[in-house]
């Protein structure tokens, strides 16, 4: 799909700061609309604008925004027209929902030969979250990463969520994430898992994976060659990231980054006025700041 301006080019070097690939393709199915342009800050600001302003305060030099045929055409306009002119914001096309590991492929030209980040354009992960992301893909010799919230932070409401619960060993390596369906937070603080698996009740303090990840370029060779073996990947059979990570571990190691405050996201209709509800009270406590972008930088 190009990029907004002419001087936003295919990365041609390693760049100081890492780029955030941005997967805004989905369908969402569950919610019934665009979740990424969901008004949600105080101001009627959509996840989107708020993931981004948070990557770029965070130290992300770039975004990369990968869109679907069917919705990418209002994100984009969306961003034309509401984003500062400053920032540094490129556009990739998923033509075919073939799974998140084909949506950060579409993006290829856009990460050159460099660790990036990856994110959902659903969920509003924090500054501090991206910023242990983002130093640690600077770092001189940078692994692949996968930042780990807490569950109790990482549900909002009482609805069911799917979370991907993460085994993490004593050096801080992913051993696995174990995907529970029907997650549940109870009036007591604890999480059961409806599923019909062991253990039903789940730690409030359980790292999960919310589709924050960091990439080297060897893994993203990684995503090549997996995709290039799904010779029967579709959109009823999608090629998923959770599943080549897990299938890689052995060779290729991910850190597990442990992330403090909340991942808000937006799963369902009634969540709308749930997550608008946790951001304005971050505003009013200062945990998050009022207006996104730079100071002075505002449309």
């Amino acid at each position: 799909m190009g990029q907004r301006r002419a001087a936003l080019g295919t990365v041609s070097g390693p760049s100081t700061k890492p780029t955030l690939v941005v997967l805004a393709a989905g369908r969402a199915r569950r919610y019934g609309g665009v979740k990424p342009l969901a008004p949600v800050g105080p101001r009627g600001e959509a996840v989107i604008d708020l993931v981004a302003s948070d990557a770029l305060a965070a130290g992300f030099g770039s975004i990369v925004l990968v869109l679907g045929p069917a919705t990418g055409p209002a994100i984009r306009y969306h961003v034309e027209h509401t984003w500062p002119a400053h920032v540094d914001v490129r556009f990739a096309l998923q033509q075919v929902p073939l799974g998140t590991v084909h949506a950060v492929l579409s993006a290829s030209e856009h990460v050159g030969d460099t660790p990036y980040g990856v994110g959902n354009a659903d969920d509003v992960y924090g500054r501090s979250p991206c910023s242990l992301l983002a130093a640690h893909l600077m770092a001189l010799d940078p692994t692949n990463a996968l930042v780990g919230f807490r569950l109790a932070d990482a549900v909002v409401g009482t609805a069911p969520v799917t979370r991907g619960i993460c085994q993490v060993g004593p050096d801080g390596q992913l051993r696995r994430v174990d995907e529970r369906r029907q997650v549940t937070a109870q009036p007591d603080g604890r999480f059961a898992a409806a599923d019909g698996r062991e253990p039903s009740e789940l730690s409030p303090d359980a790292r999960v994976s919310m589709n924050l990840w960091g990439f080297t370029p060897a893994f993203h060779k990684t995503l090549q060659a997996a995709m290039a073996a799904a010779s029967d990947a579709s959109e009823d059979a999608e090629v998923l990231l959770p599943e080549v990570v897990a299938e890689s571990l052995d060779t290729s190691p991910f850190t597990v980054l442990p992330a403090a405050g909340r991942c808000i996201g937006v799963t369902h209709p009634d969540d709308l006025a749930l997550v608008q509800g946790e951001l304005a009270r971050q505003v009013g406590q200062g945990v998050r700041p009022a207006a996104l972008w730079a100071p002075g930088e505002n449309v």
